[in-house]
């Protein structure tokens, strides 16, 4: 009972931290406030674990909506968690049990990068741009906003979580 209410504390406290960067940060940009949420998201797997960064991952889009945060229309709000799962299943999958300072963990912080560029890229403006009854400077919005700018907040919220990560797991006591 100790560990899943710890868990869920841990988790919550993740949420509430990720609602305020969303809120605070909301008119700095994409670049910015996307790079903060990809952090807690990676920071979540990494010190909880993988539900807690599923969690994390799936709710973050619906609070970013409701906050007025990226594209008004909730067609494309699952897609964006759909990305986020994608980012923290694959950081759990490539870290897991790692002391988060090696080659390897360079590589699973790349990959999971790419790995949710690519799901946005795919779900967003490969498939959801050409089924919604969408215009012209919306698909134009939504092709620039899923594009190279998810690339690049995964990835630099990805570097800021490893180097976080570590001193939050040793205050855990999780190394």
């Amino acid at each position: 009972m100790r560990k899943k209410t710890l868990w869920l504390t841990e988790t919550a406290m993740l949420i509430a931290l990720l609602i305020v960067l969303q809120a605070v940060t909301k008119s700095w940009g994409q670049i910015v406030t996307g790079s903060f949420v990809n952090a807690v998201l990676a920071l979540s797997v990494l010190t909880v674990g993988l539900w807690s960064g599923v969690v994390v991952a799936a709710l973050s889009p619906f609070f970013a909506f409701m906050l007025g945060i990226g594209p008004q229309l909730i067609a494309i709000v699952p897609a964006i968690a759909v990305g986020n799962v994608v980012y923290v299943v694959v950081l759990w999958a490539l870290t897991k049990g790692r002391k988060l300072r090696d080659l390897k963990t360079v590589i699973a912080w790349i990959a999971s990068a790419v790995c949710k560029f690519l799901t946005l890229y795919l779900i967003v403006v490969q498939v959801l741009c050409n089924v919604l009854p969408l215009k012209a400077p919306q698909i134009a919005t939504f092709s620039t906003m899923f594009s190279w700018p998810q690339l690049f907040t995964a990835l630099i919220g990805g570097a800021v979580a490893l180097l976080i990560a570590p001193v939050v797991r040793k205050g855990l006591n999780l190394e």
